[in-house]
């Protein structure tokens, strides 16, 4: 499998909210990962983000992406995916009880390989402009 097949797939499952469980088959056991957001300012393994995507969808469960671009780099073997989070609080589970609101936010994936694995994973996204769209900040 190429490394854009990879990515693609890993995001899809991940954005979907697969969890680790199904994640973990393209990426190292050991995968690392950052974000400079507070909402995410503890995570640092792609484990614990898959997994937090998958609990995201408790209280967002209509929550959904639209990909907005996606490049390899294959000399840094890196992949970009870049895209928007669509979705309302409907769900129980959040911070707060269900809002109602709907938020719209743009984000960015990007994912280092080493070998054929994602080892390394970072997302950019301003988590201020999400949570007070879902009426959580």
């Amino acid at each position: 499998m190429a490394h854009r097949d990879i990515a693609q797939a890993f995001f899809e499952a991940c954005e979907t909210g697969k969890g680790w469980e199904i994640c973990k088959k393209w990426c190292d056991e050991a995968a690392t990962f950052s974000c400079q957001a507070y909402a995410l300012a503890e995570t640092k393994t792609l484990a614990a983000y898959c997994d937090w995507m998958r609990g995201l969808l408790t209280p967002v469960p209509d929550g959904r992406y639209v990909l907005t671009a996606f490049a390899l780099d294959e000399e840094r073997q890196t992949a970009v995916a870049t895209a928007e989070f669509h979705g309302t609080q409907t769900g129980d589970g959040g911070p707060v009880r269900p809002t109602g609101k709907t938020v719209v936010s743009d984000y960015a994936y990007v994912m280092r390989f080493e070998g054929r694995k994602i080892a390394h994973m970072t997302k950019i996204w301003n988590d201020v402009q999400a949570l007070r769209g879902l009426g959580w900040a």
